[in-house]
């Protein structure tokens, strides 16, 4: 899989529910998208850009369909004059096939002690724990 991000600043920052329009029309231009996100700037939040696009894809090839696409092409034109930059990062996911034929999630409130987690992880030895608080 290949994740997509590209990121726009406008020169006119009121033009960037358009610039999302536009953007969302492309959702669904390639049966390869994994995911397609398109946010814009949020008042009260940090931004140093106006529109972003947060894509997968999965694989190179899909990527390279939906980025020569005809309507892509056309909404790329469009949104031209719209933006002052333009920034992009590509880069290929990890290995996503499962790494087990099972997993198991278990919360525990409060702490358990450390005889329960060895007594519940005793009926499968293999078995992997990540711990976070």
């Amino acid at each position: 899989m290949i994740r997509h991000v590209v990121m726009w600043t406008l020169h006119d920052p009121n033009q960037a529910v358009r610039f999302k329009e536009l953007l969302d029309s492309c959702r669904e231009v390639v049966p390869g998208i994994v995911e397609f996100d398109v946010a814009i700037r949020q008042a009260g939040f940090d931004a140093n850009v106006d529109v972003v696009l947060v894509s997968t894809f999965s694989d190179a090839a899909q990527l390279d369909a939906y980025q020569n696409h005809p309507h892509h092409q056309q909404v790329v034109a469009q949104m031209g004059p719209m933006r002052s930059s333009r920034h992009v990062l590509d880069w290929p996911l990890g290995n996503t096939a499962p790494l087990a034929p099972w997993g198991v999630m278990i919360n525990v409130f409060g702490g358990l002690p450390d005889k329960a987690i060895a007594a519940a992880l005793g009926h499968q030895p293999s078995a992997k724990v990540h711990a976070s608080g």
